[in-house]
Formats: structure tokens, sequence, C-alpha cells
């Protein structure tokens, strides 16, 4: 099928706009069975459906939820930016990063893994000991 270039007016502010034939073979792709109604200035007025890559929420009009509470970990009072539910804990941002595993591109050592497990409850599955030994001992 062969697509040309079309002239269409805009049911908004009346001005004639170009349906390329790009434009044409993407509708035509996609299934969509009607041409389009607006131009593309006056379509993103409309809806709000035109935002640009990395324009973020706040330029779209939307505000970032700030929502006070206390860290579970140490008490202080701090802000989180998300709704916070009551089976969950929630961290200050000083303990969230020191609870956190290292990112730093620094790989996790059998070593550190071993005692991070015999420290978090690894004397009821029996492994902890020997996995910290094993780790700790001289390799070749």
């Amino acid at each position: 099928m062969e697509f040309l270039d079309r002239l269409l007016t805009c049911a908004d502010c009346g001005c004639e706009f170009i349906f390329t034939a790009g434009e044409q073979l993407f509708f035509f792709h996609k299934q969509f069975t009607n041409d389009p109604k607006r131009r593309k200035p006056c379509k993103s007025k409309q809806g709000g459906t035109g935002l640009k890559a990395g324009t973020g929420p706040a330029a779209a009009g939307l505000s970032r939820t700030d929502t006070r509470t206390e860290c579970s970990a140490c008490g202080i009072e701090t802000t989180v930016p998300f709704k916070p539910t009551q089976w969950r804990p929630v961290l200050c941002r000083q303990c969230f990063q020191s609870n956190r595993a290292p990112t730093t591109g620094a790989l996790v050592t059998a070593a550190a893994t071993a005692k991070m497990v015999a420290g978090t409850g690894a004397e009821h599955t029996g492994v902890g000991a020997e996995l910290l030994v094993a780790a700790e001992a001289p390799h070749a």
C-alpha cells in the first residue's frame, strides 16, 4: 500500500497540518482506523500526553507527596516520598544507606557474606559457623 502526505484540518484550532506518509504507515501498522483530528501542539495542550522525555512529573503539574514519619530503626522524625504502610519499616536516609548492600562496584566477598549470614539468624540453620570458618580460611 502506498502512502502520500495529506492535508488535514485540526479540530481545535482549524489550522491545516500535514499527515505524513510515515505517520500514515505508523497508523497502518498499529491498526488505527481513524486519521488524527488535532495537530501535535493542540493534542499536547489538550490531554497532557505530549510530554517530552526528561521533563519529569513536576513539569506535568504532578507534585511529589512527602510524608512525615518516624524512622523504624533510630526513631528520629523524617520525611519520605511515599505513603508508608503499617506492615513495612520506614527508615531515614542515614539508616537506609547503612543497611543497604554495597553498590559501589565492589563485590561482596565470601567472608563478608558468611559474616552477614552468621549475624542474621544463621544459628537456626546450623550452616553459618561452617561458612564463616570456610570463608576466613586462607586461600591458596
